[in-house]
């Protein structure tokens, strides 16, 4: 199979059976790879009985037929199983270095099942595969335990995908680290892991993935590399990293203020990139064959960290702007405990604004937090909080949950900013309508990474695929259709794997996919592709128990914000919702794709929950 090493390694960990397993190619035919594969190999293997932290819960790496190829910013991986944070489809996205070289070391991906008697780690060198010991790696945070792997293994360059003491203590949204604290975040697949008590995977090699038209490839790859290095938006990432953003959603409403209800705060202003290259910056990092370098270093000398991973748009917005706290360096240490301690610091920085809000209105005070008092803007509480977390301790235990469960614990569950029990990202859906629309309904919860129409917004379209701007606040149905365009782009870049942050022109792409695989695709045929992935993930989710009343918005996100870049705008929501579903040709009554749909996709009797 050209584009693919053309083998999963499946490893059984009750029984310590490890094999080869050849990939099916019809299957990465239909659906390229990443999530989109993985979709498709679990969807025979997930149900309504499946425990999510139980060993038959499946948990898959996948790669895709352009990670660990010299095309541009294609260095990720995606991790997916039942979520046991949402209860249904889960998937998480990293970058960094150990995609591709899982690439090298022989696979496409692995395929994990059951649960190991005690502590291990996975080691895959040259195409060997073996399960080592890894009791005394228990407890021991994710730099720890990737040094300590590589050292044992005598690999120094190894790549090491793991997890900390969140996934060992069941989290359930616990993150799965790698490289420079790159993460696997959202959905809680550290805890999947934790749950099979697998402490960690390394992978080495020295393999090529086999590609088509190699000169085909290689001339397109140069192209794009040019083009996304030259991009406007590359060279703000390389300057700001992803916290240039700030800037921008001040100026549109987009960062959320004061969880959720505050439209306008000074205190961002240092919060910005350049409040972060004027302090504690020391450096870019990137990426494998990266140009856009987006990730930080930086020196937390406060903390007694000369050298740390710098924190992402997201991070800072989640314990800096929910909280209303305006130092960056105190910000910087949440995102760098958060990492240490593998969590989803979107999560974490908003169930603990949760709890915030709640102790402000004065729905819970210091007998339920155990003490502490929770203030908007003093994030030494929330500092405690990450560890406690992370070890279910006290408080802690209840937030390991999620804000969906401590909204229910205390009885106002209808405040937690979630949908479907993930917590939404920092880009308000008052700021893009369309936004709400992707939160609502996108596969694993509220995602910004299922469709980022705040970044369409600014002009990275891709017009062959429909992907366009319109009024960031439009509600007409040719608004709606660009979203579920931008939608289904995102299933097939999450599936080729492709950073979001680049945007090479689709035919570019097509020539890249088609010189590694030899498959001659067109722009109409990669359309589609998109398409089936989503309306898949849809299915999948209604076999896990998904219905039409999981398509909603959380209440706090639809009340006005008098202040602010929203202008006191609040989205229609149900009827972007109608359009919506009838854009997609999914019944409004169930929130189930059509048969007729399903059938254009190749994808008949997926609606009834028998096989695809």
């Amino acid at each position: 199979m050209n584009g693919y090493m053309g083998k999963l390694l499946r490893v059984d960990l009750t029984r310590s059976i490890i094999e080869d397993e050849p990939l099916r190619e019809e299957y990465a035919r239909q659906y390229l790879g990443g999530s989109g594969l993985a979709a498709r190999y679990l969807y025979d293997l997930l149900d309504t009985h499946t425990d999510p932290l139980g060993p038959e819960n499946p948990l898959l790496f996948l790669t895709g037929p352009l990670v660990g190829t010299p095309a541009p910013a294609c260095g990720r991986y995606e991790v997916c199983a039942r979520s046991p944070l949402t209860g249904l489809w889960g998937e998480a996205n990293s970058g960094g270095f150990f995609g591709p070289e899982l690439r090298f070391a022989g696979y496409d991906g692995i395929l994990i099942t059951g649960r190991a008697e005690r502590p291990v780690y996975l080691s895959i060198v040259e195409g060997q595969a073996a399960l080592r010991p890894a009791a005394h790696l228990w407890g021991r945070d994710t730099y720890a335990t990737q040094e300590l792997i590589r050292q044992e293994l005598g690999e120094p360059r190894a790549r090491v995908a793991c997890i900390g003491p969140g996934g060992e203590n069941l989290v359930r949204y616990a993150a799965i680290m790698n490289d420079h604290g790159r993460a696997a975040g959202r959905t809680g697949m550290g805890a999947v892991m934790g749950s099979k008590l697998l402490k960690g995977i390394a992978v080495r090699g020295s393999a090529q993935v086999p590609l088509a038209d190699a000169a085909a490839f290689r001339t397109a790859s140069r192209q794009a590399w040019d083009l996304v290095k030259d991009d406007i938006q590359t060279q703000m990432m390389r300057l700001g990293g992803s916290l240039f953003w700030m800037d921008m959603a001040m100026m549109y409403g987009d960062a959320p203020q004061r969880y959720f209800t505050q439209g306008e705060w000074a205190g961002a202003e240092k919060l910005t990139a350049s409040a972060m290259v004027d302090s504690i910056f020391l450096r870019p990092r990137a990426c494998y064959r990266c140009p856009i370098a987006c990730g930080r270093e930086v020196r937390l000398e406060r903390y007694g960290l000369p050298r740390a991973d710098g924190p992402e748009y997201e991070t800072v917005a989640s314990f800096g702007n929910l909280l209303l706290c305006d130092d960056l360096e105190a910000v910087a240490y949440a995102g760098h405990l958060c990492n240490v301690y593998g969590l989803d610091t979107i999560s974490a920085g908003s169930t603990i604004a949760f709890a915030t809000y709640l102790f402000a209105q004065g729905l819970i005070g210091e007998k339920e937090t155990g003490g502490l008092a929770l203030r908007w803007g003093d994030l030494e509480p929330a500092l405690r909080l990450v560890e406690m977390i992370a070890h279910r301790q006290g408080f802690g235990d209840l937030l390991a949950e999620g804000s969906r469960a401590v909204g229910r614990h205390f009885g106002v569950e209808e405040l937690a900013a979630q949908v479907n029990g993930l917590e939404l990202p920092m880009h308000e859906p008052r700021a893009f309508s369309g936004q709400g629309l992707v939160y609502a309904t996108s596969p694993r919860g509220a995602c910004h990474m299922q469709g980022d129409i705040y970044i369409v917004q600014q002009g990275q379209w891709v017009p062959e695929l429909g992907v366009v701007a319109g009024e960031r606040q439009g509600e007409t149905e040719a608004e709606v259709t660009a979203t579920v365009r931008s939608m289904d782009w995102r299933a097939l870049t999450n599936s080729l794997i492709m950073c979001h942050y680049e945007n090479p022109p689709l035919e570019l792409v097509l020539s890249m996919l088609n010189g590694a695989t030899g498959w001659s695709l067109t722009v109409e045929e990669l359309a589609v592709t998109g398409e089936r992935i989503s309306n898949l993930k849809r299915c999948l989710n209604g076999r896990l128990g998904l219905t039409r009343d999981n398509d909603r918005l959380p209440a706090l996100v639809l009340q006005r914000l008098e202040d602010g870049g929203t202008e006191g705008y609040v989205p229609d929501f149900g009827r972007l919702l109608e359009m919506y579903y009838r854009v997609r040709g999914w019944d409004p009554q169930t929130g189930m794709p059509r048969p007729q749909k399903l059938a254009e996709l190749g994808l008949e009797g997926c609606s009834s929950g028998g096989r695809v």
